[in-house]
């Protein structure tokens, strides 16, 4: 599902890469943990997957097709298929639960779809997104301000958007850096849940070595922008509630 060769990504001219032919592979629906200290570049990777940083050398590959071939709507139809889950959530506070979840289908809305979804949703828009927060656990919070929600219930939220972006590659950029230890291992069971179910494919970067153990099927160490450690792993998801 995702395939990256001999990547390398420099953020200026005389500068150090912050990415040096880095190659990895990750099969439709794997639970992948890159570890690693800050300025590892585990961002940077991510960015590059998304698309936002170019490459100086090197290509990524998703579904079977290039990223760094791709442009206008094509490179949007391709971004698509990346969901992303940031450690402060990038929700709208002000906004209602179902609004922020179905800002997920904004990829495939037109501005006037989208514009009409803010004043008159429809059923079915609700049901999505009420779908999606069920598979998380917080459907109950359709209707709440997203600013009154605590912040593992925010996370939950930002897991149903990406849930219903219909991503086949998702990625976790420390996911639980601001929640406390017990929190994070539901948050991190609940990823590793919904993509398992989906298939999608995981990539997650995390700094606890013994959460990436638990839950992923495969940890990838970064240190100074190339791939230091690799290390397949039996997540014991299953064992965890």
């Amino acid at each position: 599902m995702l395939a990256i060769e001999g990547l390398t990504v420099r953020y200026g001219k005389g500068t150090a890469p912050a990415l040096r032919e880095l190659s990895l592979s990750v099969a439709a629906g794997e639970r992948v943990a890159l570890v690693g200290p800050s300025g590892s570049g585990k961002t940077t990777l991510f960015r590059a997957i998304s698309g936002f940083v170019p490459a100086e050398a090197g290509r990524i590959v998703i579904a079977g097709t290039e990223i760094g071939r791709a442009r206008g709507r094509r490179l949007r139809a391709m971004r698509r298929g990346i969901g992303v889950i940031a450690q402060q959530h990038d929700l709208v506070d002000r906004m209602r639960v179902y609004q922020n979840v179905m800002a997920g289908a904004l990829g495939r809305w037109s501005t006037l779809h989208a514009l009409r979804f803010l004043l008159w949703p429809r059923h079915v828009e609700l049901e999505e997104a009420r779908s999606a927060l069920e598979r998380v656990g917080v459907a109950e919070k359709l209707r709440a301000r997203t600013g009154e929600l605590s912040g593992g219930q925010q996370q939950r939220v930002a897991i149903a958007r990406a849930l219903v972006q219909q991503p086949v590659v998702m990625l976790a950029d420390e996911p639980i850096a601001s929640l406390d230890p017990d929190l994070s291992q539901h948050i991190l069971s609940l990823l590793c849940r919904v993509a398992g179910e989906a298939r999608i494919t995981l990539l997650c970067s995390l700094h606890q070595h013994d959460l990436a153990e638990r839950y992923f099927d495969r940890i990838v160490r970064l240190q100074d922008g190339v791939i230091s450690e690799r290390e397949s792993r039996v997540s014991q998801l299953g064992a965890v509630s």
